[in-house]
This record gives C-alpha cells, sequence and structure tokens, in this order.
C-alpha cells in the first residue's frame, strides 16, 4: 500500500475567533450507560442504543484517564463490530477520530492488536498498551449519508474494543489539497511550547493539538506577545491558541529539528507539500503566506529528518508553532454493489420498506438489525453470514441464514442476482415459496428445509437441472410425499386409497362418483376411498359463475317466453278442428282424462318446457362445476 506523506507546518502568529455550530456531529462514549459532558463542553453519548452486540466494560481504576476513557465496549464475536455515525452529506469532507484505552479492564495484562475499518476501507492495525491512550484520526471526504467504523479481530484470543469515536464536519475549503478519492490519516499534530492540548471550542474543528515543549538541546520556548494579527485567509484555519506558544533556536546558526519519520512500508514515491509562513515574532511588521509543492520526493525507507533552517537572508533563527502531518491513502472504495442492498444510515437505523435486498432482510427481521458497515468490504472482513466476490466493487455470492430464527414470509431479494447460495433452514419462515428464487441466474444451491412453507414450488425451482433443492420438513408444502393439485376440488388421497383422475374424488363402493358440488356430496366435504381419512376442505369459488348464471339463465328465460307466445299464436291462428261425438244432451268439448283437448293431446308445451328446464339445468351444473 502506497503512503504519502503531507507536512503543513504551521509558522505565523495571529488570534481569531472561530463560531462552533454544526461541526460536532457525533460524540459517542463507548460502554456508558448515561450522557456526559467534559472538561471541553463537549456532550458524550452513550452507545448500547447503536449497537446490538459486545459488552461493557470499565478499567482498573488505578488506568483511570477521563470519564470518557475509562469505559469501553469489547467484542467477543463476529468477523467485524461496526457502528454507523451521522447522518452527514454526501459529499461532506469529515473528520473521524477513533480512541482505545485498554487500561487492563480484564486483568489478564494482555493489551489487544486488531484491524480498524472506515467505509468498507483498511483504516489501520490498532497496538494498544497496558496503560495511556491510542488514537487514530482520519479526514476524508464522505461517500454516502452516513460513516461506519468497524473493528475486526486478527490475532486469536485477542478481542477488539473500542472507547470512544468522533465524528467532526469539517469546511470545504480546510484541507483542500486532500483528493476526493482519498483520506489522511493523522500521524502527529502538534503545538509547540504549549503546556497542554489545545482542541475545542479553541478550534472550531476539535482537532486535538498536542503540547511540544522544549526538552534540552538548543530549543528555545518562547512566548507570543502579539496584539492581532489578521488569519481570516489562513489556510485550514489553524486555532489561535497555537500562536501563544512557539519553539525556537539562539541563532540562525541551528536548525529546528521537527522529528523523524519512518514510513510503514517500503520506499516508494511520495508527495509532500511544505507550507511556509514568514515572519518577525515580535514585532509583525510583516505577515504573508509562501507555499511551497514537492512531488514524487523520494523517502529514505530507514527514516527522514525534517527540520527548518534559516537561510543566508534571514536575520532571526527559525521558529514554529506547530505543525500536522498525515499518511495519504489509496483510492477508497466505493463499497459493496448497490444491487446487494442498502447500507446508509437511512437504511439501516431507520429500516424503511422501499430498501433493496440486504437492507430489506435487515428491515423485515429483527435479529439482522444490528448487522452495519460495508457487508463485504474490506476482505476478508465480511459480515458472518454472507459470502462475496472478489471483484472490486463486490457482489453478495452466498447468504447462510440457517438457524438465524428467522419467521414469517420472505422478502424479495430478486435483486441480489449474484447469489449461488441461499441456505435458510432450519427457521420458521412460512407462505408460499417465492417465484423470484426461480429465476436468479447463477443459483446453485437452496435449502428450505425445516420451516414453514406451504403450497406449490415454483415449476421454474422444480425444472431447474442446475438447482440443488432441498424442501424438505416442510409439512404444508406440496411435494411428491405430500403432493396436491392446483385443480379445485381434487385431492391425492393419503397411501391406502385408491388415486383418482383429476377432477374425480374417491367414493366408497357402490356409490356414485359424484361431481363437486352435486347433491351426493354435501358442500366442503370428500368422501375418501376405505382405508383412507374423511377431508373436509372448503371449496374455492370460481369467479366466473355469477358471471355465467348472470347470462344463461335470462337468455333460455327469455327464448322460453318466446317458444310459448309462438305456440299460443299458433293455437289461435289455426280454425278449430273438432271431432264430434255422438252426444246425448248438450253440446260440448270432448276432454279425456289424458288432458287431450279436443282430442290433441298437449305435447308440445311439455316437451319445450322439458326441453329448457334440461338445458339451464345442465347450464347451472357446468358452472357449478367450473
Amino acid at each position: 500500500m502506497t503512503r504519502n506523506f503531507m507536512l503543513l507546518p504551521v509558522l505565523f502568529l495571529g488570534l481569531f475567533t472561530f463560531s462552533v455550530s454544526g461541526q460536532l456531529i457525533a460524540s459517542i462514549d463507548c460502554g456508558a450507560s448515561d450522557i456526559t459532558v467534559d472538561l471541553n463542553l463537549i456532550p458524550w453519548t452513550p452507545d448500547d442504543t447503536m449497537v446490538s452486540n459486545g459488552m461493557s466494560q470499565v478499567v482498573q481504576s488505578s488506568y483511570s484517564v477521563s470519564t470518557v476513557m475509562d469505559t469501553l465496549r469489547v467484542f467477543t464475536s463476529r468477523n467485524k463490530n461496526c457502528y454507523s455515525l451521522g447522518p452527514v452529506i454526501q459529499g461532506q469532507k469529515v473528520l473521524v477520530r477513533a480512541s482505545f484505552n485498554y487500561g487492563n479492564y480484564d486483568r489478564l495484562s494482555n493489551p489487544p492488536t486488531f484491524a480498524l475499518h472506515f467505509d468498507g476501507n483498511f483504516w489501520t492495525t490498532v497496538v494498544t498498551s497496558l496503560s495511556g491512550v491510542a488514537q487514530y484520526e482520519a479526514i476524508y471526504v464522505a461517500k454516502g449519508d452516513a460513516v461506519s467504523v468497524c473493528v475486526a479481530q486478527t490475532k486469536p484470543g485477542q478481542f477488539p474494543f473500542i472507547s470512544a469515536l468522533e465524528l467532526r464536519s469539517l469546511d470545504s475549503d480546510v484541507y483542500s489539497e486532500l483528493d476526493g478519492n482519498r483520506a489522511l490519516f493523522l500521524s502527529d499534530r502538534l503545538s509547540y511550547g504549549a503546556s497542554r492540548p489545545l482542541r475545542y471550542p479553541n478550534d472550531r474543528y476539535d482537532r486535538i493539538w498536542m503540547p511540544r515543549t522544549a526538552t534540552g538541546g538548543v530549543l528555545l520556548d518562547v512566548e507570543s506577545d502579539a496584539i492581532f494579527v489578521d488569519t481570516t485567509t489562513a489556510p485550514n484555519k489553524p486555532p489561535t491558541g497555537i500562536f501563544k506558544n512557539a519553539v525556537t533556536v539562539p541563532s540562525t546558526f541551528y536548525a529546528v529539528i521537527l522529528g523523524q519519520f519512518q514510513p510503514s512500508y517500503p520506499p516508494r514515491n511520495r508527495r509532500w507539500q511544505v507550507v511556509i509562513r514568514n515572519f518577525q515574532f515580535h514585532h509583525l511588521t510583516r505577515v504573508y503566506v509562501v507555499e511551497q509543492h514537492l512531488y514524487d520526493y523520494k523517502v529514505d525507507y530507514n527514516n527522514t529528518i525534517l527540520s527548518l533552517e534559516a537561510t543566508i537572508y534571514s536575520d532571526l533563527p527559525p521558529l514554529i508553532n506547530g505543525y500536522e502531518v498525515f499518511a495519504i491513502s489509496e483510492v477508497l472504495t466505493d463499497g459493496t454493489d448497490g444491487n446487494d442492498g442498502c447500507f446508509s444510515l437511512i437504511c439501516l437505523h431507520f429500516k424503511l420498506e422501499a430498501v433493496e435486498a440486504l437492507g430489506l432482510l435487515m428491515s423485515t427481521f429483527d435479529v439482522l438489525g444490528g448487522w452495519s458497515g460495508d457487508p463485504c468490504l474490506p476482505a476478508p472482513y465480511s459480515w458472518d453470514w454472507l459470502n462475496c466476490s472478489n471483484d472490486a466493487t463486490p457482489r453478495v455470492t452466498s447468504l447462510y441464514l440457517d438457524s438465524f430464527g428467522l419467521s414469517g414470509l420472505l422478502p424479495d431479494i430478486s435483486s441480489m442476482d449474484a447469489l449461488e447460495i441461499i441456505d435458510l433452514h432450519n427457521n420458521s419462515l412460512s407462505g408460499e415459496i417465492p417465484s423470484f428464487l426461480g429465476i436468479l441466474p447463477n443459483l446453485q444451491q437452496l435449502n428450505l428445509a425445516d420451516n414453514q412453507f406451504s403450497g406449490l414450488i415454483p415449476t421454474s425451482l422444480t425444472k431447474n437441472s442446475k438447482l440443488k433443492l432441498t424442501v424438505t420438513g416442510n409439512p404444508s408444502l406440496c411435494t411428491s410425499n405430500n403432493s396436491c393439485s392446483n385443480t379445485p376440488g381434487t385431492i391425492n388421497s393419503p397411501p391406502g386409497s385408491v388415486n383418482s383422475p383429476p377432477g374425480i374424488i374417491n367414493s366408497p363402493p357402490g356409490s356414485v362418483n359424484s361431481p363437486p358440488g352435486s347433491a351426493n356430496s354435501p358442500p366442503g366435504t370428500i368422501n375418501s376411498s376405505p382405508g383412507s381419512t374423511s377431508v373436509t376442505r372448503k371449496k374455492k369459488k370460481s369467479s366466473m359463475l355469477p358471471v355465467i348464471l348472470g347470462i344463461t339463465i335470462p337468455v333460455f328465460l327469455l327464448i322460453w317466453v318466446a317458444f310459448g307466445a309462438f305456440i299460443i299464436l299458433r293455437k289461435k291462428s289455426k280454425p278449430a278442428n273438432v271431432n264430434m261425438a255422438p252426444t246425448t244432451g248438450g253440446g260440448g268439448e270432448n276432454v279425456d282424462s289424458g288432458g287431450e283437448v279436443n282430442g290433441a293431446p298437449e305435447i308440445l308445451p311439455r316437451i319445450g318446457e322439458e326441453m329448457v328446464n334440461e338445458t339451464v339445468g345442465n347450464v347451472v351444473q357446468q358452472a357449478v362445476n367450473t
């Protein structure tokens, strides 16, 4: 990994007052249970609502540093454990600081070493000690609406922990040299001649300036008697407090040694920036800024000595108030592919319904809600229950959520089209098996065993010859051993009964097979053959039945009315054909007991009535069967 260094010496005087509103985004006291306010008037919030894992611990009293640094949270499980800080605005420049005070909290006198990550990027290896605070700071441009900070175990038996987390907002013109795709990792920030650390509220961005006094040799501590210097245009807006003190040397024959810097990696080209301010310390007759940039500066691997030396034209010896040294990171990652989910503060904390994939899984199942940070990066520190590809922008390739206590319906994760393995066995998932599982193009293994799925298995799964499908242990699921049909009124009888073709129900010997809904079968009851169990099933009504009945019945009634009217009119239009029989007395029509009028039987009306009734009955029966 390339490590470029940036040196920003501060060499001028000034007094200035800054506004402090809106710069302190988050101050997290890890392991604490109450809100506290420190001596710098910074409010600190406990982390118990931010993480679902880890244990709160307290350092031993003999290693006490401060109220904030005396508590910590230690993580003994998971590949990595993360905090999501914010909210921030995408493109906002931020300062993130993580602090670690071991303090022999476990009484093992074994300070751990572990990895520190931010936003899916490797930050550094945290090396703690028995006493004292290890502190790390990064400055970069946020790529989302939240900042994630994670710790990950790297050695057996050495559990990562964290004491405090801080997130600060920086103005866009501060550290303007910073590439938006890289980060600055703080190596040193010193206030020369000072007796105590300087930070907020003197530094509006809450940068911590550590004191450095002259300790023997030729260095001399001096104090400023300056009344005022306008520094409103000063780069990076250093705090006024650092200009009250400085160190210098007796004459121009001496140099101010800033320090020795040793890169963490083999020698490579480095980029340096040196900012020099020229001035007269006490009288302030001239104040101006000169910037010089050195590019591709070769740094010796053993060490590099930085010093200030007077030029031949200088009347006064060199002097310095403070400086900052940063290592420049590699190009930052954009994170896991967005098709696999939403990992922003909004998605993970507010659990919106309209999020995709992993974010939707986490909002659906509370047991997954405690996971945060990038699910795949940095490799190999992915979340415990998934695997990822090795691409620069990785994809989630496997989900291992067996025995997680999941219940309810499985949400739509079809956007995770790189999935090769899904293992959901031994949960309580219910409902039908989602059809989207059958359209995942790369899926090779799907284990849904020992759940509560019901209904039919999608044909897109059963007909996929490349898929290893496991669905055992779902009693209500339609399988070869416990099959069902999507034809209404059809059921495959249990072992020992006589299998009937679709649409036919097995009846007891001697009975007549009746179609569903007929008079021979009570509603919702299916009679099985001997040896089988009587099953009662509520028939599903066809949505077409009211339409069919509403059309056919009025049509045939109209036909019947028309037919009857035709017969009546035909009868009236013909002359009466009366067969006279010998009578003895008054005249009249002969009516026999069979219903004959004038000797002609009333056949046509009865035939028409029977024909229409039979036709209507058949149509109604067919509609019921349908």
